[in-house]
């Protein structure tokens, strides 16, 4: 039977850099996961160019850029592994890159360059990988050697049982099953007795009912920057990002972002001029100008929203010197302050990423170890740390998988 230092299951983000760092230090790795290509959500990721990490993180407040029961827990390991670090990584494979919005880095050729990167990282430190290769059953096997920790793990997988000092699951979250996304993760956390925080969509476009909907169903394909916000005093959170309209609901950065933090039956509040004193400029408007309400909206929004929204009222319709002054305060008022309450998301399918996951109460936060369970580990999305939009997940799987690397043992050799 093979044995190794450590088995990590899962081969994207977290797990190839986990692998590789850990092959970095001696360690004796095996790599295994059930999808026959390798790092998928890297390669789809920011348009095919991987949003790699974002330099705007601060070390001292990171955690602001997470959600989870306990965001406090991500700043032990963004502290240790930093958006720096991994960009002087790519640039010393000669990745070239670009910044495209607030702090946001892109490969500049293909998120390609980042995978061929990282297994280029595992094939020069010995990492076996095994892939595709499913895992039936794990099983725990207590040696007693409880003086170096020395718990064992017996994968039996596709390709025979092996077993390792150490097991690491990267196994990532629910989001794009398409692609690969399992619940194994979880699974696996749940049979050693690890509390799961509930998990749901996050970054993801939200639906509305039909018949709400139906004035705005034709405005596909439309965008705006805005200010989005949900929740309520201490649970407020809000985001100034670009909206797109969809024809099923809202999509685009303000959409995702706001996703995450959303609640079933929570309403959205939405202002679309937030750089415009609406009600002043419409009265400006009324005192120089004779044209349509509509046609003195689109100086500012785009113009199929412009006629969409003074289809809702009748006072919007004609023009703006004969309109009264209640009904452009109304529309002044409907713009800054449009709230709608969605009937749902698209799902695990469209989401980026998923919310929730391994409780990080069961974890140590410096070395992502399950308390009382040595040797096991739990590094990425599958642990309950999600990142806003931008670059952060990915710079949590980084952080994470580092981490967990460094706090790796090699196995103790056998008994004389």
């Amino acid at each position: 039977m093979p044995h190794f230092d450590v088995a990590i299951v899962g081969a994207g983000a977290a797990g190839l850099f986990c692998a590789a760092q850990a092959g970095q230090r001696g360690l004796k790795v095996l790599l295994l996961d059930h999808a026959s290509r390798v790092a998928e959500k890297i390669r789809i990721s920011g348009g095919g160019r991987c949003n790699f990490t974002n330099r705007h993180l601060d070390i001292r407040t990171g955690h602001q850029h997470y959600l989870g029961q306990n965001p406090q827990f991500a700043r032990s390991a963004l502290s240790r592994f930093t958006p720096q670090d991994f960009i002087a990584l790519v640039q010393r494979n000669g990745i070239a890159f670009h910044e495209k919005h607030k702090g946001q880095l892109f490969a500049d050729h293909s998120a390609q360059d980042i995978i061929a990167m990282l297994l280029d990282a595992c094939d020069r430190t010995g990492v076996q990988r095994w892939q595709p290769c499913t895992i039936d059953r794990i099983d725990h096997i207590d040696t007693g050697n409880t003086a170096q920790g020395a718990g064992r793990y017996r994968l039996h997988t596709a390709k025979g049982i092996v077993q390792a000092h150490s097991l690491v699951v990267a196994t990532g979250g629910l989001s794009i099953p398409k692609i690969g996304a399992t619940d194994f993760g979880y699974r696996i956390a749940k049979q050693f007795g690890l509390p799961i925080v509930a998990l749901r969509p996050g970054l993801v476009p939200l639906r509305f009912a039909g018949d709400d909907w139906a004035p705005y169903a034709g405005l596909a394909g439309v965008a705006l920057p805005v200010r989005i916000a949900t929740g309520e005093k201490k649970q407020a959170m809000a985001f100034e990002e670009d909206l797109l309209f969809t024809h099923r609901g809202l999509s685009g950065p303000a959409i995702l972002q706001i996703s995450s933090y959303w609640q079933p039956g929570q309403s959205l509040r939405i202002d679309l001029l937030p750089q415009l004193d609406v009600a002043a400029a419409l009265q400006k408007a009324k005192a120089t100008t004779r044209k349509l309400l509509p046609n003195v909206l689109a100086q500012w929004l785009p113009g199929r929203l412009a006629d969409a929204w003074c289809q809702r009222q009748s006072a919007w319709q004609g023009p703006v010197n004969q309109c009264s002054d209640k009904a452009l305060a109304q529309l002044a008022q409907s713009l800054s302050g449009w709230q709608l309450t969605p009937s749902g998301t698209e799902g695990y399918a469209k989401a980026e990423v998923t919310v929730g996951g391994v409780d990080t109460q069961a974890l140590s936060q410096q070395s992502m170890e399950a308390k009382g369970k040595p040797g096991l580990f739990f590094i990425g999305e599958v642990v309950d740390i999600t990142g806003w939009l931008g670059g952060f997940n990915f710079q949590w799987a980084w952080a994470s998988a580092h981490a967990c690397a460094q706090a790796l043992e090699a196995a103790p050799a056998p008994a004389a």
